[in-house]
């Protein structure tokens, strides 16, 4: 233990954002899911049971995947060890188990190993977690925003039990808001601020249930305005949040919902929707390629001879979109 250490932790929290100073401290704080996490719900019932296994969080960013693992090992009095697929290997994940094993085999103490965006993991070093997994030597936590079933190993998501996240409610992101504004010692409660009801309501219903988004928002806005008691309007609440993001990955599940919606509206004859669908996935940077030959298909297939002039459009506007991409990439083939 470093002489300084309570000086060095107490720097370490000054830097922090807001998002991670105001991170619950036990499940009674945690807010939202809960329909697995809920009083008599499954996660509850195993923790109350002291029958934690391993588990895969599966869901959007900024809905709680990450201060809940923590709080788990907490609950499960279990140390924790926290692992980034994205820039740890096999050599690391061997160390961390293999301490774990000692730890269980010397003192009895359980190990929750978290693994952030554990679809990252490659099949090996999937395989490598398998026997501590089933051994009970480790209790893993791993968060993907990826489909589980999809960018997991069969073989490991059969050995634990997938608990999918929602985004939070409006509500449920206005209960942290305030508590944020209120919290003296962790959150903004030292700022005078005044947070105008319309202003709450844009930033709960422009976070897409993201609560470190909405909590980064309200800190840029109360942080960047030297006024004092400050009015929180509605109006420093969009120039906080700026562009609301669009959740999209152009080779995931939200690529293809977004392609099958288009068509299902075009199906139900809902112009306003297809144009919805469109503007999002074009604005995500879809490939248009792609977006003119879903048209050309459902102008075949669903519309048909209910319209026959709707294929010749279509295909019309397939071959403009293919010329104006060859000419915008010279060395990309046409498909």
């Amino acid at each position: 233990m470093s002489l300084f250490e309570a000086a060095e932790s107490q720097n370490r929290r000054g830097a922090q954002p807001l998002a991670a100073r105001m991170r619950p401290l036990t499940l009674e704080e945690f807010v939202g899911q809960q329909h697995f996490l809920g009083e008599g719900k499954l996660l509850s019932r195993l923790l109350k049971a002291d029958r934690l296994g391993s588990v895969i969080f599966y869901g959007p960013p900024g809905t709680g995947k990450t201060t809940l693992a923590r709080l788990l090992a907490t609950a499960s009095r279990s140390r924790f060890e926290q692992l980034n697929a994205v820039t740890s290997g096999v050599k690391e994940l061997r160390e961390v188990l293999a301490a774990a094993r000692e730890r269980l085999s010397t003192s009895g103490r359980k190990t929750l190993l978290f693994v952030d965006e554990i679809h990252r993991f490659n099949k090996s070093q999937q395989d490598v977690l398998l026997p501590d997994v089933e051994d009970g030597i480790v209790i893993l936590v791993g968060a993907t925003t990826q489909n589980p079933f999809f960018a997991l190993n069969s073989a490991l998501v059969s050995r634990s039990r997938i608990f999918e996240f929602k985004p939070l409610a409006d509500d449920e992101i206005k209960r942290l808001l305030r508590r944020a504004l209120t919290d003296e010692h962790r959150g903004l409660g030292s700022e005078v601020v005044h947070l105008h009801d319309d202003a709450l309501d844009f930033l709960s219903a422009t976070s897409d249930g993201d609560a470190r988004r909405a909590l980064a928002a309200l800190e840029v806005g109360v942080l960047s305005s030297d006024e004092r008691p400050l009015e929180f309007t509605r109006e420093l609440a969009a120039e906080s949040m700026q562009r609301k993001a669009i959740e999209y990955d152009a080779t995931g599940d939200a690529h293809y919902d977004a392609a099958s919606a288009l068509i299902k509206s075009i199906r139900g004859s809902d112009p306003d929707a297809a144009l919805y669908w469109l503007a999002r996935m074009l604005e995500a940077g879809e490939d248009v390629r792609f977006l003119s030959r879903r048209i050309v298909i459902a102008a075949s297939e669903d519309i048909g001879n209910a319209d026959p002039q709707a294929l010749p459009l279509a295909v019309a506007a397939r071959l403009l979109t293919g010329s104006r991409a060859r000419r915008s990439t010279p060395n990309s083939v046409a498909v």
